[in-house]
């Protein structure tokens, strides 16, 4: 039990679960090993941390032999069984216009080989030409060429026709009572039927905040047992542990980070800076200087890529992470978590809230020194990169547990570990 959790923990923060890894055989193959061997190793080290494991030394020996070998055969029978199309969902997608599109995009580039879609349900009759199709543009650039198949008043027959599994709703407007009852008799004949954005949020961990719409509820934050008391007090509890951690390694790490960065810079060390945290309170946060001094003239912009103003000691803190661990203060003092939202400036906010919808739901929760936006797509160097982390950041506030926490915390230290950091 203890090395089939130690496992699932570290599978989850390789993303072995994902259907994109899955099915793709040396993605696959590439996760499970990396994965597995770190699960087998955290394993036989436990018995130096606490009373002995029972086992010989050929148990020992064996052990990840045996944990690769079955991990492997158990991915190839998964990846060869699950494209076959008697595993696969048969989509029909209803509503054609660009949430549509987004979604079927999403289904392929994140769906692996487990859905088939087989065309869209034009809202209306216009749209609904025998010659209508939609082009929908992968993450690979290829293009796939999906029929409109019909219209609303099709759907009864589509389903049989088609042997659909699966609807999503993509539509802009009022479902009618002719459409309502397709849905219903459809759910009652085993269909699934699903909204697009719950779809498209557990296919790619993000909520599409562009498409919502008229299902503005979507994007509200999901007040399940988790963000009770209970959960508030372990995560708490969490950051201050890991608050004092992180300050005792720093601390043993500042004299040569000083060092480096007084001989590649001068001074100062430190910086401080404005951000805004839960509730839209401003706060200042500790950081290590990595940029050049005097870096913005008094006028607050965006990091970019490969960014000319990143002093040489600066990148490689950046990369680390390591410019982030004066945090621990801010964590300790209660401003910040070790997990969650990154916090933004508020020379941006304002602007931000303007043209981004549910923008300000990010300042519901602390803001987070690691966070779900952050492992999946880095750092924000303009407004559209603002938009994509927003759609992570909601979908960590609906989701959020003590899980959740700890596998983006497995996930960040592997960023820093492999040097991926800004």
């Amino acid at each position: 039990m203890l090395l089939s959790g130690l496992w699932v923990l570290f599978a989850d923060a390789f993303d072995a679960y994902e259907s994109r890894i899955v099915t793709q055989w040396p993605a696959n193959i590439s996760t499970a090993i990396r994965a597995g061997l770190l699960a087998v190793v955290v394993y036989t080290f436990i018995p130096y941390l606490t009373p002995p494991l029972p086992g010989s030394r050929l148990f020992a020996v064996s052990l990840p032999v045996l944990v690769l070998v079955t991990l492997l055969a158990e991915r190839l029978i998964y990846a060869r069984v699950v494209p076959r199309l008697a595993f696969r969902q048969r989509v029909l997608i209803i509503g054609a216009g660009r949430s549509g599109r987004m979604l079927a995009q999403a289904l392929l580039d994140h769906g692996g080989n487990r859905y088939d879609v087989v065309g869209y349900v034009a809202e209306n009759t216009a749209e609904s030409s025998p010659r209508s199709a939609v082009d929908v543009r992968t993450g690979s650039r290829e293009h796939r060429i999906f029929p409109v198949l019909g219209d609303c008043q099709a759907v009864d027959d589509l389903v049989t026709r088609h042997r659909v599994t699966t609807m999503v709703l993509s539509v802009t407007e009022e479902v009618d009572s002719k459409l309502l009852g397709s849905l219903i008799e459809s759910v009652e004949s085993g269909v699934e039927v699903i909204s697009m954005p719950v779809l498209y949020e557990q296919l790619t961990g993000r909520v599409p905040v562009e498409h919502i719409g008229r299902h503005w509820y979507v994007a509200l934050p999901i007040h399940h047992p988790g963000t009770g008391a209970m959960r508030r007090f372990m995560k708490r509890t969490l950051d201050i542990v890991l608050a004092c951690g992180g300050l005792a390694c720093f601390g043993l790490m500042l004299p040569f980070i000083a060092l480096a960065t007084f001989l590649d810079s001068g001074r100062p060390i430190f910086y401080l800076q404005d951000r805004v945290g839960k509730g839209g309170r401003t706060f200042r946060v500790y950081k290590l200087r990595s940029m050049v001094r005097d870096a913005e003239n008094g006028t607050a912009r965006w990091a970019e890529a490969r960014d000319a103003r990143v002093t040489r000691v600066g990148r490689f803190l950046r990369a680390t992470h390591v410019d982030e661990f004066p945090q621990f203060l801010n964590v300790l003092k209660g401003e910040m978590s070790a997990v969650g939202p990154r916090p933004e400036r508020p020379e941006f906010i304002e602007e931000l809230a303007a043209k981004i919808p549910f923008y300000r739901l990010r300042h519901t929760v602390k803001p987070g020194m690691a966070g779900w936006g952050l492992v999946r797509q880095g750092y924000a160097g303009s407004e559209q990169d603002v938009l994509l982390r927003l759609q992570y950041d909601l979908y960590y506030i609906k989701h959020q547990s003590i899980w959740l926490d700890l596998l983006i915390l497995l996930k960040t230290i592997g960023h820093a570990a492999t040097l991926r950091g800004r």
